[in-house]
């Protein structure tokens, strides 16, 4: 490991300047990630990289489950909970089926539980993929949030399709009645579990003497925590992730302080990028170590990518048949119960929604994690060609429907069904009305003090309604006006410091890091 920490070293600063470029260009940076580790891994010299399953899945998952749970809006994941649960429980299991039966027909091999070994580990779109596309250009909220709250939940049931088939394999036989009782106790234990730990880490929270450095140790311990303890017990240990995440999400503003809630954001803002940096990385560098793999089952290379380019269609296929369903069951059932939206999103809608399939990490982890022999000592069949298929998937995915689906929002150009309102627009209306709340909340329990405190005066001033647009009158000069303010006011204090010697440096560094707040606020005006 110390032998090879130098090209570890120089692999995080390649990742942080790719990300620059694929800023720069206006390119989803999982795409461009997976690309480089992809040339790198055919550099003479790279070290060969066998990445352990475990890795990921115990390493890597839950604190990206976790960070991908406090984002997201349960007011929005509630509202969309019909279409985000087809998703990722019937989408996935449609999608594991179709390839399960497919393979099974066109693979020499590949019997029913192989194809559904392959199916549940290929059906699961890549959460971060899409969601760094959406960065780049603009979507309705409705759109994006049901992405998101879809691939939060469809790890958990690719990973059970997973795991059932990995038994049958094994073991030579389904047992029905088992199934269902295990699948039960994986949905139901893990988001037990899960709301469990997390609400015995809101009590550590809220009574336990913490500080903001404590706080931010506890957030980054609490996935860990949950997914191994449902993993323990034989749940679901994404679900269990996901399920808290999302309770401790929904409740921070009861037992977090504000400093405490800023320090988390601004860790686990970096946390994320490290760990999705990375493992995007070693997506591409794994290709040498799968490809060395079909050599021992005779399996051509020609061969190989014929099966994975099958693979890819008949889950991009299958995903657009889904979403087509999905809008005319929706048109049936509105005449029968209250759904989110009854108006007809139209069909352009299922195209981009079955577009958006792109694969990533949770695939490759599960397939990674196919043993090598079986109990009996011999070598599992079919191993490294699912790993091939997996990877083909994986590349074809991220970087076919990465690239083109930014061209594909912008022809498309969705309409926002939901927001009459700009986002520029709806937050003056916000901002306006809580000026107006503060006001007269204000003048209502505290009209003494109002009336002798300047300070308090001033504040009501620019409160009330004729100076509420002072904000709004923030224009790109104005804000390189205060930069520039705020700079020349950092060199006076770093040179009062210099200059006078007996000064203390703490109280400098206290206005110092007022400037830098005061900064950070012209980003929300």
């Amino acid at each position: 490991m110390l032998d090879h920490f130098p090209f570890y070293l120089a692999l995080l600063l390649a990742i942080v300047i790719l990300i620059m470029t694929a800023k720069k260009i206006k390119v989803a940076y999982p795409v461009l990630l997976v690309l480089a580790g992809l040339g790198l891994s055919f550099l003479p010299g790279i070290p060969n990289l066998q990445i352990d399953h475990e890795l990921i899945f115990v390493v890597f998952l839950p604190p990206l489950l976790y960070e991908a749970a406090w984002a997201i809006s349960w007011k929005e994941l509630w509202r969309w909970r019909r279409i985000i649960g087809s998703f990722a429980f019937v989408v996935v299991f449609f999608s594991a089926l179709v390839v399960a039966l497919i393979v099974n027909r066109c693979i020499p091999g590949f019997t029913l539980p192989l194809g559904f070994l392959l199916g549940g580990i290929v059906s699961p779109p890549d959460a971060v993929s899409a969601g760094s596309i959406m960065k780049f250009v603009r979507v309705p909220k409705r759109f994006s949030c049901i992405l998101e709250g879809e691939s939060l939940l469809n790890d958990a049931s690719s990973l059970i399709i997973f795991r059932f088939a990995l038994i049958t394999v094994a073991t030579g036989q389904f047992i029905w009645s088992d199934a269902i009782v295990s699948f039960g106790w994986m949905v139901i234990g893990g988001i037990g579990i899960g709301l469990a730990v997390a609400f015995a880490f809101k009590k550590f929270h809220k009574y336990l003497p913490t500080d903001a450095n404590i706080d931010t140790v506890l957030s980054l311990v609490a996935p860990y925590v949950m997914y191994l303890s449902a993993e323990e017990l034989h749940s679901s240990g994404v679900l269990a992730t996901v399920s808290g995440g999302l309770f401790l999400s929904t409740h921070r503003h009861s037992f977090l302080s504000s400093t405490s809630r800023l320090r988390e954001h601004s860790v686990w803002e970096s946390l994320s990028f490290i760990l999705n940096g990375l493992v995007f990385t070693l997506i591409g560098l794994e290709l040498p170590e799968i490809t060395r793999g079909l050599d021992h089952e005779g399996i051509g290379l020609g061969t190989a990518i014929g099966y994975g380019l099958l693979v890819t269609f008949v889950l991009v296929i299958g995903r657009m048949i889904s979403a087509y369903s999905a809008v005319i069951i929706t048109l049936i059932a509105r005449n029968f119960i209250t759904v989110a939206d009854s108006r007809h999103p139209g069909f352009k809608v299922p195209i981009l929604l079955g577009w958006c399939g792109m694969r990533g990490v949770v695939s490759l982890a599960a397939a990674l994690s196919i043993p090598v022999t079986l109990a009996d000592g011999s070598p599992f069949p079919q191993r490294n060609l699912i790993l091939f298929i997996t990877f083909v998937v994986i590349l074809i995915t991220l970087v076919g429907q990465g690239l083109t689906l930014p061209y594909l929002i912008r022809k498309i150009d969705l309409p926002d069904m939901d927001h009459a309102l700009t986002e520029e627009e709806e937050d003056h209306r916000i901002k306006t009305q809580l000026s107006a709340f503060t006001l007269a909340y204000l003048k209502e329990h505290y009209g003494e003090q109002l009336d002798r405190i300047p300070v308090l005066q001033d504040l009501a001033r620019k409160l009330h309604p004729k100076n509420a647009d002072e904000a709004k009158a923030m224009t790109r000069e104005c804000v390189s006006i205060y930069k520039d303010m705020i700079a020349k006011q950092r060199a006076w204090l770093i040179g009062k410091n210099e200059d006078e010697k007996l000064l203390d440096e703490d109280i400098i560094r206290k206005h110092l890091l007022r400037l830098d707040l005061e900064e950070e606020k012209l980003k929300y005006l």
